[in-house]
């Protein structure tokens, strides 16, 4: 099995991880390993699938989803 050397990790990062792996009584190497796989199965977002969000809120108008504008709400807020 390969071994892994991470150098330069911040003091209170390693204090937290050796809290966490004492806290679920396992050794730091099997809570370091336990949360890479874990960061590792979520799938990262596709670029062009960000992207495509972005466009689509940008473009999105709230009078075609039946909401009010922003003119008409201030109106109201102002009337109270």
């Amino acid at each position: 099995m390969p071994i892994l050397h991470v150098r330069n990790v911040p003091d209170d990062l390693y204090r937290r991880l050796k809290a966490r792996a004492a806290l679920k009584r396992r050794s730091l190497s099997a809570e370091v390993t336990i949360l890479l796989e874990k960061a590792l199965q979520t799938p990262e977002p596709d670029q062009a699938d960000l992207l495509d969000g972005i466009r689509q809120r940008r473009f999105f108008r709230p009078e075609t989803a039946g909401a009010p504008d922003t003119l008409t709400l201030l109106r109201e807020e102002r009337t109270r």
